[in-house]
């Protein structure tokens, strides 16, 4: 068994705290340092299905990359999420912004997944780097590459645009990165991949002749989790991680 401050410290060297976005709330959310743990979940978000999973694992530690507490809270209901936490002692870590810029963390796992190299920076946000630039291993039409995203990326279903550009060079950022279109102009991309993305954006990206590809925020984001219970399982082998088998966006396409 290891301590949660043992477990908070070594995310802390993939994916400094520290470097979070201002607005982000991350870290030690729920729960005390001292706790020991032997079973952790490992989820994108932590709901109230996420809790009851953790508790028929025998977690009492899940990590998350979304922040269980983001807004002020104001009040506490009995049936809330942190409520059912507090009261099964469920301590959790949440690595967001701080897990997206990191070294090996959400965008660097995104690209690895889409088989991109040459990797660059895509824009700097209170500066840190937000999102890559990379090349594609081949080019594609628009077409070809939304189906080559779609099936590396395991999804249901997927929007892009039609645009006459081979893909070759592409932009990548996830979850709600449509606004960095402009940076992606001026890397020169023929793409790009984004979890999330407003009209006024795709317009804009229209006129740049670049083609989108909307994966959906969970698709872009969830391929960060397996490669941390890899490296959290060499770290520490005598826990056991588990990843959430219940967790999804619920999103379906008709």
């Amino acid at each position: 068994m290891a301590k949660i401050k043992e477990i908070y410290d070594f995310i802390n060297e993939i994916a400094p705290f520290d470097t979070a976005l201002s607005f982000d709330n991350v870290g030690l959310l729920v729960g005390d340092y001292d706790i020991e743990v032997s079973k952790v979940l490992l989820a994108l978000d932590i709901t109230k299905s996420v809790c009851e999973e953790a508790k028929n694992f025998g977690a009492n530690l899940i990590i998350s990359h979304h922040p269980v507490i983001f807004q002020p809270i104001k009040n506490i209901p009995f049936d809330s999420v942190i409520a059912i936490l507090i009261k099964n002692s469920i301590s959790t870590i949440c690595a967001h912004t701080n897990l997206d810029i990191a070294q090996n963390g959400v965008n660097f796992q995104l690209a690895k997944k889409l088989g991109l190299s040459n990797l660059s920076g895509l824009a700097f946000e209170e500066n840190n780097p937000i999102g890559l630039v990379g090349e594609a291993k081949n080019e594609m039409s628009a077409k070809e590459f939304a189906l080559f995203v779609k099936e590396k990326l395991e999804c249901k279903g997927i929007r892009y645009t039609q645009t006459g550009n081979k893909i070759k060079k592409v932009a990548i950022c996830s979850g709600s990165g449509g606004s960095f279109i402009e940076n992606a102009k001026e890397k020169s991309a023929n793409a790009f991949v984004v979890g999330e993305i407003k009209h006024s954006d795709i317009l804009k990206a229209n006129e740049f002749d670049i083609s989108i590809v909307d994966t959906g925020h969970y698709k872009s984001e969830n391929v960060i989790i397996d490669p941390l219970k890899d490296m959290l399982s060499e770290k520490f082998p005598n826990i056991q991680f588990f990843t959430s088998e219940i967790f999804s966006d619920r999103v379906n396409y008709l």
